[in-house]
C-alpha cells in the first residue's frame, strides 16, 4: 500500500551540488595529465568522483585545439566528472554541446547541452510607457546568512557544505571527512580530512584550526596536500591558512607567516 508521501512517481527538490573548477592553462593533454599526476600524488581517490567545470577562459585563443572527448576521458580517469565548460568562445559552443557539456557563463545559469529543438523565443512585448518618477529609496541592506555551526564530530565519508557562508566546527574532523564552505572554515578542534574554503571562488576566505593534520586544504580552488605531514612547528598550535597570490600559506595565529 502506497502512503501519501510516496504517491508521486518522481519528486524534484533543490539540492546543493559542489563542482570543482578545473582551470586550463594548456590545451595539451600530455601536459594536463602530468599536472594532474603531480597534483594527486598518485592517490586514486583524490577527487572522489566530484563534478568538474572546465574553465578555458585563460586559453581562449587555443581552445579550438582541445580534444573534448579525450579531455573528458582524461578527467574521468582522475575521478572528475566534467559537466560544464566556462569561458569558451562562441565559435566552440556547438562543439561543446555536442559532447553533452553545459555552457557555464559564471552566473550560475547554464545553457543546455542540446538546444537544437528548443522553441524560438516569443517576440518581445512593446515597452510600456515610462512610469512617473518615483522617490529615491535607500538601498536595501544585504541579506545576512548565518554561519553553519557543527557541534558533533565529522566522521569519515561525511561531507558538510556551508553554501554562501562560513562553516564553524567545534568537534574533531576525522580522516576521510570533507568540509566545504563558500566562506571561511573555522575548526575549534583537530582538523584531519579535507577542508575547502572559498569554494565559489572567494580568494579572501581562510581556514582556521586549533590543530592541523589535514589530508588536503584548498582556498578558491588552489590545493595543497600533506603527503609528508604538516610542519612540526605548526602541528600542535592554532593556525590559519590563506591564499597569497597563487599559493597556500600557513601561519600560526599571531606569528609571522610561513610557506
Amino acid at each position: 500500500m502506497t502512503n501519501s508521501q510516496s504517491s508521486l512517481p518522481i519528486e524534484i527538490k533543490i539540492s546543493t551540488v559542489v563542482a570543482i573548477s578545473t582551470i586550463l592553462h594548456s590545451a595539451d593533454p600530455v601536459a594536463i595529465d602530468a599536472a594532474l599526476k603531480q597534483m594527486t600524488g598518485g592517490v586514486s581517490d583524490f577527487f572522489e568522483d566530484e563534478f568538474a567545470v572546465i574553465d578555458v577562459a585563460g586559453i581562449a585563443e587555443d581552445a579550438a585545439q582541445i580534444d573534448w572527448e579525450a579531455l573528458v576521458a582524461l578527467l574521468k580517469r582522475y575521478r572528475l566528472n566534467a559537466v560544464a565548460v566556462r569561458g569558451a568562445p562562441p565559435a566552440l559552443h556547438d562543439v561543446i554541446r555536442a559532447h553533452d557539456l553545459f555552457l557555464d557563463d559564471g552566473s550560475g545559469a547554464h545553457a543546455r547541452p542540446h538546444a537544437d529543438n528548443d522553441a524560438a523565443p516569443a517576440p518581445a512585448a512593446p515597452a510600456p510607457a515610462a512610469p512617473a518618477a518615483a522617490p529615491t529609496l535607500a538601498p536595501a541592506a544585504p541579506a545576512f546568512t548565518p554561519a553553519v555551526v557543527i557541534d558533533t564530530p565529522v566522521r569519515a565519508g561525511q561531507r558538510i557544505y556551508a553554501r554562501g557562508t562560513d562553516l564553524i566546527v567545534t568537534a574533531v574532523v576525522n580522516n576521510g571527512a570533507e568540509l566545504i564552505a563558500d566562506g571561511s572554515i573555522h575548526v575549534y578542534a583537530p582538523l584531519h580530512g579535507r577542508a575547502l574554503a572559498g569554494a565559489s571562488g572567494n580568494a579572501a576566505a581562510r581556514i582556521f584550526a586549533m590543530q592541523l593534520a589535514p589530508e588536503l586544504v584548498s582556498i578558491a580552488g588552489v590545493y595543497r596536500t600533506f603527503d609528508e605531514g604538516v610542519p612540526a612547528d605548526m602541528a600542535r598550535q592554532p593556525v590559519q591558512i590563506r591564499l597569497v597570490g597563487d599559493r597556500i600559506e600557513i601561519s600560526s595565529l599571531g606569528s609571522a607567516s610561513r610557506n
